[in-house]
């Protein structure tokens, strides 16, 4: 390498360096679609925020709609992602469940192997429009959509971190919606709008739904809770309301993804869509031997006590009482998403 052209690297060198350095520092980063700010994606903001912060970031995101699949890399803490109004602050994307894509170790374009041979469909986990693997991030006001046809599983939130935030956010889409993917972690939605088909919260994680809007789209289930067996509480719902569309008249609180699902609706408001049942064991009698499906002092046309499939239970006035926020999510800390959701 010549002298010159040594000199020109290290200069630029030197300057990526400073760049990245300018935003070392818990100023708010401004993206804007339109070009206003200093970012015109997400995923731009995020790629420039540092690895494990001790400060806190906000990404705040004007009005627009951002075509994006976005991860939150688990290297990332403390960020927390504004956008100026819900339901004009749009991140999206498309994919689904049956989309080819090539399989691994095949040439897509050899026409010499069967077409099953080269490809394959995506699968549900792939599928995301915004992915969160980082510990304590929070989203405010702001819509994440999977938008694609009804062709299959298509999650628009997919989550993994630990001590998540979500607070006045719109999650939409059908089958799938919102896939809390990590046993052990906690997520605290308040305010929330929530939309799908069927199944469209599942997962493994502890989840605490705090007065938020939950619509089905189709007769279909709510949730599918896959709580590991260890785990004391999978999803709980207080003070939610449970709507469905017009077409939409038989519908399930949930059924169990794994044999241990813990589910709990109370203080909930449950549609005329919500099945005198409530509650399906899957096609699997053996899960209803270790199913944890609970309800406590709901209303509306849905709450039917009476007429629940035997193997729910209607948890006591003390039982109900003791079941909080701290409760749920003081595991090996004590943290206190309330708190923190109020800031």
């Amino acid at each position: 390498m010549n002298k010159k052209l040594l000199l020109i690297c290290m200069a630029l060198s030197s300057f990526l360096g400073m760049s990245a350095k300018s935003y070392d520092n818990p100023d708010t980063l401004i993206v804007a679609r339109d070009g206003t700010g200093e970012f015109r994606t997400v995923g731009e903001a995020v790629e420039v925020c540092r690895a494990f912060m001790e400060y806190h970031k906000v990404i705040f995101v004007k009005k627009g709609v951002y075509k994006e699949k976005l991860i939150i890399p688990s290297w990332l803490t403390n960020i927390e992602i504004c956008g100026e109004d819900a339901e004009q602050t749009i991140i999206t994307y498309d994919d689904h469940a049956n989309i080819q894509i090539p399989k691994v170790g095949a040439d897509p374009s050899d026409n010499t192997l069967k077409p099953e041979l080269r490809t394959q469909g995506m699968g549900t986990f792939r599928t995301y429009t915004v992915k969160v693997e980082g510990t304590d991030i929070t989203f405010k006001n702001i819509t994440i959509e999977n938008n694609a046809a009804k062709l299959g599983q298509a999650v628009a939130l997919h989550t993994e971190g630990d001590r998540l935030i979500f607070v006045g956010c719109r999650l939409l889409g059908n089958q799938d919606t919102v896939y809390t993917g990590t046993g052990g972690t906690r997520i605290y939605f308040l305010n929330c709008y929530i939309e799908g088909t069927t199944d469209f919260i599942f997962g493994p994680s502890t989840a605490w739904f705090e007065n938020c809007t939950i619509k089905s789209k189709v007769n279909s289930y709510v949730t599918a809770a896959s709580t590991p067996k260890e785990v004391k509480y999978g999803y709980v719902f207080n003070r939610c309301r449970l709507i469905a569309d017009a077409q939409a008249d038989k519908v399930y609180l949930g059924r169990p993804w794994r044999p241990y699902a813990h589910t709990l609706f109370m203080n909930c408001e449950l549609g005329k869509h919500i099945v005198p049942a409530g509650w399906h064991n899957w096609g699997k009698a053996s899960n209803e031997t270790t199913t944890r499906y609970e309800e406590y002092n709901n209303s509306g046309d849905g709450a039917s006590p009476k007429t629940r499939v035997a193997w729910s239970r209607q948890l006591s006035k003390k039982e109900a009482a003791a079941i909080t926020p701290e409760a749920v999510f003081s595991t090996n800390d004590h943290w206190n998403p309330v708190t923190a959701a109020a800031k």
